[in-house]
Order: structure tokens, then sequence, then C-alpha cells
């Protein structure tokens, strides 16, 4: 059978370095290949190069037993070809109405018209969202919906899902894998690319790895078990190193209490809400999407304002602070790493550097009003060292990296303002298994070295595997505390939906 997508000996080089090489690649009609590998291992390129989102530098493109040129992504999508990023392309200043059929120029200006058809479209999808809400009040996970929606409302015969399901909710990711069954059985061929290895195995009939922007191996999702994957995609096994037991993990003694919360309150979001932060510890907070876990820290660190009157209380070392904006919260040691890293999380023009060193600058540990361009590079190769930041050099542009090397990014840009409580929102979401393990090990090391550290997250392996103490929060409130070393997938899970 003619694949509907072949890549034949493909490479694509920036500034001379291969991102992708000579990278060979099949897709057949009706078919979900799964496409696996840390990140940099090119995954992202690739497809974008068979997206029309950049030309390979050498090698062809087929679609349909044919050479194509694609110049631009809406000539891949004339011929059928739509891509789902990972980092969401909508437009925030239009409606979800509008931002479904913004290709569509006889509807786009029928407001009542599209409204009508979108509820009825989305419906259709089983995604619950307000067709005619505005996409910049939308969080992470509904934003990821409307994307493939579009997608799908283009009638394209091969989509590809770069982290689809990277923010959605446990029902949202049913959902949306029973999606992907309706769409192989209309024919329509899918590219799946996640680090959530098990969804993988679970929905794809042919899986390919791939390693520092070379094909490794492909073969039928059948041939294959996690440890196989892992092996190639890293060279080794991560088993004992990545959500291992807890049996093992040496217990933390909780130093001073850094930060106290009483009564806590934002709008509907956040509801006279109560918990504390000690030093030297872990304080991991699970919830589903909406239960108020990310508007709470986002209040504590200054991001959000908390209500005027009945807001509640945050007491700093024993002392009361109401931050306005984060920059005083900055200065007083207190860091928020964003859980939505490409509209918050760094300056995408700039540089390694840059960014790294607009870091230092916000947290005041740079004096000089000039700039001195030596001491930028180092402290930026300083960070490219300890994090492992896969990049040509300093000067590299943040948006040229994967997304696990632009999350180190952020994290480096948090870590050089030496923070006293740090606050990481999904510190792994879309990060290969491999950065996985080096993100959870620099945890760690913050809170060994007295460090207040509190994670975010809604994949509870990981905060399982963190934890010292675990916050549920379920409706904007904390509803539960459970010791990390003693507390069980099930429990956490009934106390979050219950």
């Amino acid at each position: 059978m003619t694949p509907i997508v072949e890549v034949r000996n493909a490479t694509k080089e920036y500034r001379g370095v291969p991102a992708v090489k000579d990278v060979s690649f099949t897709l057949h009609r009706g078919e979900v290949h799964a496409l696996l590998g840390e990140n940099g291992a090119g995954k992202s390129t690739l497809t974008k190069m068979i997206a029309g989102v950049v030309e390979p530098t050498a090698g062809e493109i087929w679609i349909d037993g044919a050479k194509a040129e694609l110049n631009s992504p809406s000539e891949a999508l004339g011929r059928g070809i739509a891509m789902v990023y990972q980092e969401t392309s909508l437009v925030p200043s239009l409606t979800v109405a509008q931002n479904i059929y913004l290709t569509d120029a006889k509807q786009f200006h029928r407001l009542r018209g599209i409204y009508i058809a979108g509820q009825q479209f989305l419906q259709s999808l089983n995604f619950h969202v307000d067709p005619t809400a505005m996409v910049s009040a939308l969080g992470a996970g509904q934003k990821q919906m409307v994307e493939i929606a579009r997608a799908v409302h283009h009638n394209a015969q091969v989509i590809i899902f770069d982290e689809p399901t990277a923010t959605l909710t446990p029902e949202e990711k049913h959902q949306f894998f029973s999606l992907v069954e309706r769409l192989k059985q209309r024919g329509v061929s899918i590219i799946f690319i996640s680090h959530a290895l098990e969804e993988a195995l679970a929905i794809a009939d042919r899986i390919t790895v791939m390693r520092d922007g070379e094909h490794v191996v492909t073969d039928a999702a059948s041939a294959f078990d996690r440890e196989k994957i892992v092996r190639a995609m890293v060279g080794r096994t991560l088993s004992n190193e990545l959500y291992g037991s807890q049996a093992g993990r040496s217990v933390r003694v909780a130093g001073d209490k850094v930060l106290s919360v009483q009564n806590l309150s934002m709008g509907s979001m956040v509801r006279n809400t109560s918990f504390s932060v000690f030093a030297g510890q872990i304080t991991g907070v699970f919830g589903l999407i909406g239960s108020g876990r990310t508007e709470t820290a986002k209040v504590v660190a200054g991001v959000l304002k908390r209500d005027l009157f009945h807001g509640g209380q945050v007491r700093l070392d024993g002392r009361p602070v109401r931050y306005r904006v984060p920059r005083p919260a900055v200065r007083d040691g207190i860091i928020y790493v964003t859980e939505d890293r490409k509209v918050e999380g760094f300056f995408e023009t700039m540089s390694i550097a840059e960014n790294i060193h607009l870091g230092a600058i916000a947290g005041g540990r740079t004096k000089s009003a000039t700039v001195s361009m030596a001491e930028m590079r180092t402290i930026a190769q300083e960070w490219i060292t300890a994090l492992n930041v896969k990049a040509i050099n300093a000067d590299a542009k943040v948006i040229e990296l994967s997304g696990g090397n632009q999350q180190k990014i952020v994290v480096a840009k948090a870590l050089v303002q030496k923070p006293r409580l740090i606050i990481f929102d999904e510190p792994t979401r879309g990060v290969d298994v491999g950065a996985i393990a080096e993100i959870h090990q620099l945890i760690n090391r913050l809170a060994d070295d007295g460090i207040a550290v509190v994670v975010i997250s809604s994949y509870l392996p990981e905060v399982l595997q963190l934890s010292d103490r675990i916050l549920v929060c379920r409706q904007g409130r904390i509803v539960e505390e459970f010791d990390g070393h003693k507390a069980d997938e099930e429990t956490i899970m009934y106390a979050a939906v219950h």
C-alpha cells in the first residue's frame, strides 16, 4: 500500500547543526503512528517539515505517492495535512468559534451562525467549551481542545498531534482517545507525539523512536513495552530513576514555616483556602484542572490579586504580605515557575543568555546599570551546563529550542534569582523521560539545600515520587493533606474528585 505520507532521507540544519539527520518515515492511511524521543530528538522538526512549517535542508516528502513541495502550513493544509501544536497557535483576541472557522471567509463574520455551528460541532466531539468565550479567558486544557477541534474541522486526512494530552484532565483524555479512534475509523492518519509512553502504547499501531536527530527504530506497537522504548530513547533504562519506589526515599524533617496562608480568596477560583509551606521540604499540590491550584499559587506570588475585602492573609516568615505585582514577591524570594512557558515563561525572540540574565536582574542579583556581555554569557553558560541544556551556544534564540530545553531555560531564569520559596507549576509538562529525571533531581536538591519547594502537578506518580507532604485542591480549596511517604494514588484521587 502506498503511504499517505513518506519522508525520504530528510535533513534539517540550523546554523550548520542538524536537528534532523537523514531520517526516513512513513505514515499509512488510517494509521496511528506514535513518534517518540527525548526533547531535542528531532520529533517536532520532522513533523513541522511534513506540516510545511519548515523546509528540509535535504531530502524529499511524498504525499499519496507523489513528490510534494510544502512551502507553508496553508499549502500542507491544502494537501490535507493539519498540525495541532504543543503550544497553541490560537488567536487570543477572538472567540472559540471564530478560531475554529478562521479560514472560512464566508462564515467567519456571521457570528450567530458560527456560534450555533460551533456549539453543535464541539458537542459532537464531546468538548465542553463555550463557543462564544474569548480564547484569552480559557485555561490551557480548553485551549488544547479548541486547537484539536480546529484541526478536525478542516477535514484533514493527516493530523499531527504534538503533545495533545499534556493539559487535559483524565476525563478529557478519555474523550480525546475516543476521538482518535473515530478519526481512525474514517480513514484519517494520525502522527502522535507524546512523552506519556503508556498513551503511545495504548493507541498507536506503530511506534518510531528518534534520538539526537536520527531514526533509531520503527516497529509495531505490540513489539514494544515501556522499558524497550526508554532504552531506545536514552540508551539506558530509567526504571530506578523515574517514578520508582517511595520506600527508599529519605524522610525530610520540616524546617521553619516559610509561608502561611489563611482563608485566601480570589473570586470563584480560590475560596477560603488555608495551608502552610516549610523550608527544606517539597510540598506537592494535586488537583484536577479548574480546581484553583494554579490561581492559588499565582495569588501567593503576586501574579493575581486576592479579593480586596475578605481576601484572607498571607504570611512570609510570620510577616503579613500582600503582593499586587510579582516584583516585590521576587525581591522577597518567592518565585513562581509558570505552567505556560510560551506565554509567560520566556522572551522567545531573545537569546538564552538574555533570558537568564533578565532573571538575574529581576531578582536584584546584579546591581550594575550596564549589561556586561561577558558576565551575561558566563552566567548563562553555567546554567546551560548545570541543567544540561541542548543548544548550539548561549546566543541561540529560546524559540529555536525543543520544548524540554525551553522548560530548562524557564527553570534557570527562576533559579538564578536565588529563591527562598519556589513554586513549580507542572514542571515536567511536555518534557521527555530523560529530562524529567534531571528536573526531579534538581527539585530534590533544592529541598535538600533548605529551600521551600512547592510542586503543582496533575500527574499523580510525579506528586507521589517527589512530595514530602501532599495537599489536595478541589473547587478552590485545599481539602486534604497527606504524608507523601504513606499516601497512595487511589486515596489522593478520591479526595480530588469527592
